[in-house]
């Protein structure tokens, strides 16, 4: 008898576990693709209505710990969002998406299953997003060839569903083989994820779910998700997503470890309070009556509001109320990579800790690479150019004689002509910085949250951003300014975003 199908999936391709040659075709992936029309949360707790007939107690399957008498089952999921999140992130995710955007020479995503891979026991991957199927599928040829022993699979969500709502979507393909626990990282965080840890904190407890927590300075904790946890036994008391006031200093970073026989149903009891929660019936202002009000009994008719369940604001402080919750408080570096701009501190993080792991990707240190560096090999760097420190070069990049850059990322097929200086920027794709110009943020600690300065009582981004293909002229200077694509700057600019 075959269980019920919840998710209609279309085999573009399997993985395959041998390592690809060039005589062989190219690895695929599995996408499932939900059905076009939208559930409410009433038809997500209903069993699957299917010509497949299956009794109705296999709607949700958990697996109970300690009942498969093997090794532990453990899987991963990297949520990656869609297309419609990550307008903080432009002008660069304008061109590409934000989870390939590369810093320190790899693409954000990468610097999330690279740590995955280093879980031995890990053999199962899950991306979870709304982009195209069409956006990863490179990304998971390249996961295949380099990791033949791990399956890469990429999810795709109808709508945005929220962080638990994805997860419940597709119950049924991480529950497959019947895990005990997986993994789920946000693919915009930088840090060391320390998975290896979370793992014995979970065994050494029992735990139902460990979450990854950081120190942050205080008058910058009420922008995060916030836990007050015992300093002893590690355990979570208490979670509030973005308090108003302060609770405390201890943060959420996006890293979580959960049992499945905890989180699913944590996930259904929150769907099923959402739909049975009586609606307020709201009335419009007589300045709100126009074309874009929409009554509220309308969303009752495709769920679209009500599915949309997030860890943060819906699970979270449920499992709270748990004792078998713990935090793993880590003391290495992270941050969000939200805004364009964060990804230039997040790629000296990055490389900082590439350069103390002694990373044959690094250029060597001279006396004119200051490290730590990372340069493509086709990259064409004149030996009289100055870089470093934290400064990525990109693919096919030519920098010229003379030319300085320091904390900045050089995407590829950019050009940047002779005597020209490069700081705190980000330079884009096919992008030309004339001779003798000057291109420069404002220098901010690598560890602030925010890539935000106020210049003459106008907040504006502290990292200068060109997009695709600008054109800054010879002698011209640039500063603290975000440069849409296509752009010629033939004058000074500084605090401004050019159109």
């Amino acid at each position: 008898m075959e269980a019920p199908v919840r998710t209609r999936a279309l085999l573009l391709a399997k993985t395959d576990h041998s390592p690809p040659d060039d005589s062989t075709p190219e690895q695929p992936c599995l996408i499932f693709r939900p059905d076009s029309h939208t559930i409410s949360p009433r038809e997500i707790l209903q069993p699957s209505s299917s010509t497949h007939t299956a009794p109705s107690t296999m709607s949700l399957q958990i697996p109970m710990r300690g009942k498969s008498g093997g090794a532990p089952v453990t899987k991963a999921v990297i949520l990656v969002g869609g297309p419609s999140r990550g307008t903080r992130f432009r002008p660069l995710s304008l061109d590409l998406p934000k989870p390939l955007f590369e810093v320190a020479g790899h693409p954000i995503i990468e610097h999330c299953f690279a740590a995955i891979a280093r879980v031995q026991e890990i053999r199962e991957v899950f991306i979870v997003g709304y982009y195209d199927e069409s956006v990863f599928r490179d990304f998971i040829k390249d996961c295949s060839r380099t990791h033949p022993h791990i399956s890469v699979k990429y999810l795709r969500e109808y709508q945005a569903l929220g962080t638990a709502g994805g997860l419940y979507h597709f119950r049924d393909a991480i529950l497959k083989g019947r895990p005990d626990r997986f993994f789920v990282l946000n693919a915009d965080v930088c840090c060391s994820f320390p998975l290896e840890q979370m793992l014995r904190l979970f065994e050494e407890k029992d735990a139902e779910a460990i979450i990854l927590g950081t120190r942050v300075p205080n008058d910058s904790a009420t922008n995060f998700g916030c836990i007050v946890s015992d300093a002893h036994s590690k355990r979570v008391l208490h979670y509030v997503e973005k308090p108003e006031s302060h609770i405390s200093n201890l943060i959420n970073c996006g890293v979580y470890l959960f049992a499945t026989e905890a989180i699913f149903p944590s996930i259904k009891s929150a769907i099923k309070r959402r739909a049975d929660r009586p609606r307020l019936v709201s009335y419009p202002s007589s300045d709100a009556l126009d074309s874009q009000y929409t009554p509220a009994g309308d969303d009752d008719d495709d769920g679209t509001k009500n599915e949309v369940i997030r860890l943060e604001q819906d699970i979270l402080s449920d499992l709270a109320d748990s004792r078998q919750f713990f935090v793993l408080e880590t003391k290495d570096f992270w941050r969000q990579i939200k805004t364009a701009g964060s990804a230039v501190p997040a790629n000296a993080l990055y490389l900082t800790k590439a350069f103390q792991q002694q990373s044959e990707e690094l250029a060597k240190p001279s006396a004119n690479i200051l490290p730590p560096v990372y340069i493509h090999p086709s990259a064409q760097i004149d030996p009289t150019a100055k870089l470093g420190p934290n400064v990525s070069i990109g693919p096919r990049a030519v920098i010229g004689a003379g030319v300085r850059i320091k904390e900045s990322i050089v995407l590829e097929d950019a050009e940047i002509r002779h005597d020209a200086c490069v700081l705190y920027s980000i330079i884009g794709w096919n992008s030309r910085i004339g001779a003798w110009a000057r291109v420069e943020g404002t220098p901010t600690p690598i560890r602030e949250h925010s890539t935000s300065v106020v210049k003459n009582g106008v907040k504006v981004q502290s990292i200068t951003i060109l997009g695709k293909e600008c054109a800054v002229a010879d002698e011209v200077r640039v500063q603290n300014c975000v440069c849409l694509p296509y752009k010629e700057l033939k004058r000074d600019v500084a605090n401004e975003v050019i159109m």
